[in-house]
């Protein structure tokens, strides 16, 4: 049963001013640990592929806060909620901390989708309950 949806778009020009003005202190209060590293990386090789990766970050995280109806409030943290990817790209949400247990609580799983084109990206997440899962508390 879906519990929640969320989407979001972003303009990569406001996340661009954003870290014009504040540098890396944005970065790192958005980006989790696993997620900081893809982003050096990325911005190694090219600023653009740094900051929509940023920029596509944050639009996913917006999108999971508005699908479990918490916004961005505890247990919801930017950095306990990372967006990673498996090997074969698919993005996927990977949460720690107080977050985990009170998502793992609910027996919710989430999906994500992310695009992003020249000056945008826009993610969509949908969460579940597991087919074994007992009802869930509300948020």
């Amino acid at each position: 049963m879906v519990v929640g949806i969320g989407t979001d778009i972003c303009d990569l020009r406001r996340i661009a001013g954003v870290l014009a003005r504040k540098g890396d202190r944005f970065a790192q209060k958005v980006l989790g640990p696993a997620e900081w590293q893809v982003f050096q990386v990325r911005r190694a090789r090219a600023e653009s592929r740094g900051l929509a990766y940023l920029a596509s970050r944050f639009s996913a995280k917006e999108s999971f806060s508005k699908a479990i109806g918490l916004g961005m409030r505890m247990p919801m943290t930017w950095r306990s909620c990372e967006i990673l990817n498996h090997p074969s790209g698919q993005p996927f949400v990977h949460l720690s901390e107080e977050l985990a247990e009170w998502f793992a609580a609910r027996g919710w799983r989430a999906h994500v989708t992310l695009s992003d084109e020249t000056d945008y990206v826009v993610s969509f997440v949908v969460v579940e309950t597991l087919a074994d899962a007992p009802a869930s508390p509300s948020p």
